[in-house]
């Protein structure tokens, strides 16, 4: 059997479980009312499913780059030519896994936040949080053989966001992740334990059940933590399944 055999019934044999359907409550509405931005942005139409089994044989090892193309400086968030990142430094990582809690490997994860006054480093944020010069607001890392990813960035700040009457946004990191083929690709956010927002956020909270929504909040690791450097955060991913990390409500909030 080929390799792309083998990866083809690894898929297959994935996909008999992922499709089935998530139980109730797990993923946000997509018109969830007290999110108001989705009234506009929601899809009117059912999502086409597209079966990775399927796929070209070209893709089925998903994200394929050059030995230079993703370096270990793209990890690390907070270093530029001129100085280091304002903020409190923290290392997060974690273990992008499938339904069947099998690692991942050579899997493209992606992120990007806020800095730690709460401002993106993009034209269209133009509330008046300090802009950080040295900090990069965005990394990529490739996952090991375990399926591991591993970040070096700040804790970003809250801002405000005009949902609602004094609406601030939680601490939090989006990501970015493929699963064994492109065509398992899921964007979510990392919230960081014990945040007093959390109770006023639409968007961890368009998630009904509590367990679901526990599975976006990373968890402190005093192990990773380091020394006199970095506070430390564990926050694994799986891409399908029944513990299946939530779905972000589709929006840059």
């Amino acid at each position: 059997m080929s390799d792309d055999d083998v990866r083809r019934a690894a898929i297959a044999s994935d996909e008999r479980d992922s499709f089935a359907p998530a139980p109730a409550g797990t993923h946000a509405p997509l018109d969830s009312p007290e999110y108001r931005s989705t009234a506009l942005r929601h899809p009117a139409h059912a999502p086409v499913r597209l079966d990775p089994a399927k796929a070209d044989a070209t893709e089925l090892a998903g994200p394929v780059f050059g030995d230079d193309a993703v370096t270990e400086a793209d990890a690390d968030l907070t270093r530029a030519a001129h100085g280091e990142a304002v903020g409190q430094r923290v290392i997060v990582t974690g273990r992008l896994l499938d339904s069947g809690g099998r690692p991942i490997p050579s899997s493209l994860v992606e992120v990007w936040q806020a800095n730690a006054s709460g401002r993106y480093a993009h034209q269209r944020d133009q509330w008046p949080g300090t802009l950080d010069p040295n900090f990069a607001g965005a990394g990529r890392a490739l996952t090991d053989d375990e399926g591991r990813y591993r970040f070096v960035t700040i804790r970003p700040g809250a801002y405000p966001w005009g949902n609602h009457h004094n609406a601030w946004r939680p601490a939090h990191i989006h990501f970015s992740v493929f699963g064994r083929s492109f065509t398992q690709r899921l964007v979510t956010q990392m919230y960081f334990p014990d945040d007093p927002l959390f109770f006023q956020d639409p968007i961890l909270n368009s998630i009904p059940d509590e367990a679901a929504r526990r599975r976006l909040v990373a968890r402190y690791d005093h192990d990773v933590t380091e020394p006199e450097w970095a506070l430390g955060y564990q926050f694994d991913v799986v891409v399908r399944g029944p513990g299946a990390t939530p779905l972000e409500d589709r929006a840059h909030g």
